[in-house]
């Protein structure tokens, strides 16, 4: 049996009290004392209204499945479906129209559009190569996938093809055209970049020397303005990385010595304590934790072989640049990082309450993971992960208003017992179970403060229908169902909801 520390009423694994006092307590401002007797009045507070919303659930689908049983087949009346839906309160009016009041949302969530990851963040090397992938090289991406066929001469050898290497520098150039155009020129025709009154020049092989069709597009550069080492420039909100290096074995072959292409990619990251890990007890609890706060201090390490290689992974730092205005331009060096707590129905044995019932994971999740951030609150923007001083927390496989806001409700006694101003805690809806979908408009509404995403998921949202309507007979399988109108409108639905 694990061994267990009691403090503030609770039974707490050994490991995992300890990683709360030493490492993730220490230079919060927060007390032991203050972070344990809050979680034991979450756990007084809202562990019963958590049972009793699981309560709810278990009611409702067993009104569900005996009228299902009382209308067998599959032709029953639909219009008396719904009405009984609304009678028993599983389809829920819908209220007035409103906004979403969110502040303090950082860009790569407000502003721009780009990939999202979703990676266990149990595992540090995965947490980490998600974390970095904010930046990528085009270069790579050309080289190491089947964008460019394997056709003769331009295989994957173990050594460098250059035959290959120069389709690769033939598509980006074409890529750079395509987005970043110059006035008069192809950008395969330029011998150099260099930067003259906050613009960008390119000499061309003719002799000429143009610019970007859209001047705009240059933000900045790495090196000096006559011959810069890097070229950065914008398109739709995200960035390009011109790498310069002539003694580079890549840039040697290039007119303007171009090394890589390196392409904002993926935006924000999920790191998930749920669905992509296994994390039950006390000490798998520990390393979930311990790597999200090492991604939050900014010092998550992880050592590996590689090709017989011993690596190192570290996080990125942010990247400098001087702006074409001259003035100092800093971009994240990494994807902007959500975690993912569990849902309402998990228990966890990492803490028992003091008659060895074990507590609701998600209370633990939502407390613990929110104190990690709090020391990247302090870093006030420098290699942070939030710069507008905000916490994501991804809340998944809720049913319904009530559970919507009853995430509300935690998240706010969440920021009361870490001395948090109200809604810095932002949290993601994950639209994944149908009584979410049909009443998605007021489960907006009941969290409208600190909504910063919805999202759809065809596997857990044909799960819950398969459990939903189980008794109403057998369903297509999941090849066919992903046809079925239904996934595409629960998808329409979900984006014409949030849109509106």
């Amino acid at each position: 049996m694990t061994d267990r520390i009691e403090v503030s009423g609770l039974l707490v694994a050994k490991e995992l009290h300890s990683f709360i006092e030493h490492e993730a307590l220490p230079d919060t401002g927060i007390e032991p004392q203050t972070f344990w007797s809050g979680l034991a009045a979450l756990v007084k507070t809202y562990g019963p209204k958590t049972r009793q919303a699981l309560k709810r659930r278990e009611e409702l689908q067993a009104r569900i499945d005996a009228w299902h049983k009382d209308h067998p087949g599959s032709n029953y009346d639909f219009a008396e479906y719904k009405a009984f839906l609304k009678n028993i309160g599983y389809l829920e009016d819908e209220g007035p129209a409103f906004k979403v009041e969110t502040r303090n949302v950082d860009p790569e969530i407000a502003n721009i559009a780009g990939p999202q990851l979703v990676v266990p963040v149990m595992n540090a090397r995965f947490a980490l190569n998600a974390a970095n992938a904010r930046w990528g090289s085009l270069y790579d991406a050309y080289y190491g996938t089947d964008v460019i066929a394997e056709t003769e001469g331009l295989e994957k050898t173990a050594k460098y093809n250059t035959a290959r290497g120069a389709v690769v520098v033939a598509k980006a150039t074409a890529f750079l055209d395509d987005v970043a155009p110059l006035a008069g020129a192809k950008h395969a025709d330029v011998v150099a970049y260099k930067v003259e009154a906050s613009t960008l020049k390119a000499e061309t092989t003719s002799g000429d020397v143009v610019g970007l069709a859209d001047a705009a597009q240059f933000v900045g550069y790495q090196g000096n303005a006559d011959a810069p080492s890097t070229v950065l420039l914008k398109n739709n909100n995200l960035h390009i990385d011109i790498q310069i290096d002539r003694s580079h074995p890549v840039g040697a072959t290039s007119r303007a010595g171009v090394k890589d292409v390196v392409l904002e990619a993926a935006i924000s990251t999920i790191q998930d304590c749920e669905d992509s890990v296994a994390a039950v007890d006390g000490e798998d609890k520990t390393t979930v934790y311990r790597n999200w706060l090492g991604l939050m201090k900014g010092d998550l390490t992880d050592t590996f072989m590689k090709g017989g290689k011993e690596m190192t992974r570290s996080l990125n730092k942010d990247r400098v640049y001087t702006a074409a205005d001259g003035s100092r331009l800093t971009l994240p060096g990494r994807s902007l990082l959500l975690v993912r707590n569990v849902g309402h129905l998990m228990t966890t044995p990492a803490v028992l309450d003091a008659d060895g019932t074990e507590i609701s994971e998600g209370l633990l999740d939502a407390l613990v993971t929110s104190l990690c951030a709090l020391h990247d609150l302090k870093k006030k923007g420098e290699n942070a992960n939030s710069r507008m001083g905000s916490i994501y927390i991804v809340k998944p496989k809720m049913h319904g208003p009530a559970e919507v806001a009853l995430t509300n409700e935690i998240m706010g006694a969440v920021e009361d017992i870490l001395g948090l101003e109200r809604y810095t805690i932002k949290v993601g809806v994950m639209d994944e179970e149908r009584r979410t979908t049909v009443n998605l408009k007021e489960c907006i509404r009941a969290v409208k403060e600190r909504l910063v995403f919805i999202n759809t998921g065809f596997l857990d949202r044909t799960g819950d229908e398969l459990h939903t309507s189980m008794e109403a007979g057998a369903f297509l399988p999941k090849g066919d169902i992903k046809g079925e109108p239904w996934i595409a409108a629960y998808e329409d639905w979900n984006v014409n909801i949030g849109l509106e």
